[in-house]
């Protein structure tokens, strides 16, 4: 329980300094899918060790600045704009920046959503669920694919959800919706 606090401890941290510095984000990646998944079973959630952040690439000076002033120390690890907590901090369990509109590997089909496909949660800026489901949809890693159908468990996607998106994305989303466990 005690990695799982700290995880949303540095979230807080983080949303926190961005919205006191009124700098727009909105929490992506597990804890997004947490956020949405409570909403209708809260039990359904699953821990993450990370914290992902959608942020403009125009807003990264003023990012570092508000992130930097609660404690987070800057990497760029492999191409990935990194925070990591304090000296001791571990960039695998550490503040990740997604840039909105902008393609995360070579390769990846689509770009990013921007900041307009969110809304406020009841404590700090999250990812729409649409958004959500095409940042995970482009990834498509295993772990993006657990939270996918983490999302189906619960109710949040259905059969209309595929056709919201281009290929191969909605392809994906299918797949999952015809065989949960492939």
């Amino acid at each position: 329980m005690d990695a799982i606090e700290r995880v949303r401890e540095r979230m807080f941290r983080a949303t926190g300094a961005l919205d006191a510095a009124g700098v727009p984000y909105a929490v992506a990646g597990g804890n997004a899918v947490a956020d949405w998944v409570a909403r209708v079973d809260p039990g359904a959630t699953r821990a993450t060790k990370d914290v992902d952040l959608l942020v403009n690439r125009s807003d990264m000076p003023a990012v570092q600045a508000a992130l930097e002033g609660v404690g987070f120390i800057y990497h760029n690890l492999f191409g990935v704009d990194t925070f990591v907590d304090g000296e001791k901090g571990r960039p695998s369990e550490g503040v990740h920046l997604l840039l909105c509109g902008e393609i995360v590997r070579p390769g990846d089909l689509h770009t990013l959503p921007t900041l307009e496909d969110s809304e406020r949660g009841a404590e700090f800026q999250v990812a729409s669920l649409e958004a959500l489901l095409k940042m995970k949809l482009i990834a498509y890693r295993d772990k993006d694919r657990t939270h996918l159908r983490d999302m189906i468990g619960v109710g949040l996607i259905d059969a209309t959800w595929p056709a919201r998106f281009p290929p191969p994305l909605g392809d994906r989303l299918q797949q999952l919706l015809d065989d949960p466990n492939g």
